[in-house]
């Protein structure tokens, strides 16, 4: 069952509640009389909306945590795999990290993080060329 049609409905009764609720007590304010629909006054109205809302983003929140576990599951299998093959936060800190593609260079050598900068050859600065 798609879950997107009762998020839309419970977004339309939360704001046909407000609305409903907004002109209840605007005839209230402006009149002696304190109308009353189906025995709900104002301040149901704005409950009733607000349980609406509610609802709405907590279907919304699931639904996006459905759709993104399986992405989610995956990064913590990694981060565990990791974990046991010793290359965790304490090796990361050290300055060292797996070469290539994170996952080891093939021969399980590994290489620093971060290369030293390359130093400028001679011939490409301005002075070594005699100007």
């Amino acid at each position: 069952m798609p879950i997107l049609p009762l998020i839309d409905l419970l977004i339309l009764a939360g704001t046909v509640s407000l609305g409903v609720g907004f002109v209840l007590k605007s005839v209230a304010i402006t009149t002696i009389y304190h109308p009353m629909v189906f025995g709900f006054s104002s301040i149901d109205f704005v409950v009733i909306a607000g349980v609406c809302f509610g609802l709405a983003v907590v279907l919304s929140a699931r639904t996006w945590v459905k759709l993104n576990e399986p992405r989610l599951l995956g990064l913590e299998r990694a981060r565990r795999r990791l974990e046991r093959e010793g290359l965790a936060e304490g090796d990361r800190d050290s300055g060292w990290a797996p070469a290539g593609n994170g996952h080891g260079n093939g021969n399980g050598q590994r290489a620093p993080a971060e290369a030293a900068p390359v130093e400028a050859a001679p011939a490409a600065l301005p002075e070594a060329r005699g100007r």
